[in-house]
């Protein structure tokens, strides 16, 4: 399937903090990735699907990623987030859609990511 599940995404973006403590080929996507998903997660908290400390959270991790060099990228991936699409990593999905692949709905999937967001804050150096 074309489409990467909302679960992979996350996955792959609570790595963020890993993204900003190694060299990344492309500081752009690191940062449109991470903007993105804050995006969603102030998406997920409008909505009231979650609480606001995973934002904070994100908020705090994107400190760690290295500046883009085109912000209009990054804050096209923002915007996207806030709109409730997942868009990184050359894939777009809303999270309706892919609440639907999973056979679960967006409250749910707003849910895993919060809790993938939080336990990355949890493992990160203090």
């Amino acid at each position: 399937m074309l489409k990467t599940s909302i679960l992979t995404l996350s996955l792959a973006f609570v790595g963020t903090a890993a993204l900003a403590q190694t060299a990344t080929p492309d500081p752009d996507a690191a940062a449109a990735a991470a903007q993105n998903q804050l995006g969603i997660l102030e998406y997920c908290q409008a909505e009231g699907h979650i609480e606001g400390s995973a934002v904070e959270i994100q908020t705090k991790m994107i400190e760690m990623v290295p500046a883009a060099e085109n912000q209009e990228t990054v804050d096209a991936a923002y915007a996207k987030g806030k709109e409730g699409t997942v868009s990184a990593m050359g894939v777009e999905q809303t999270l309706a859609d892919a609440a639907t692949a999973q056979s679960t709905d967006v409250k749910a999937l707003c849910g895993q990511l919060a809790s993938l967001v939080e336990q990355a804050a949890a493992q990160m150096p203090k």
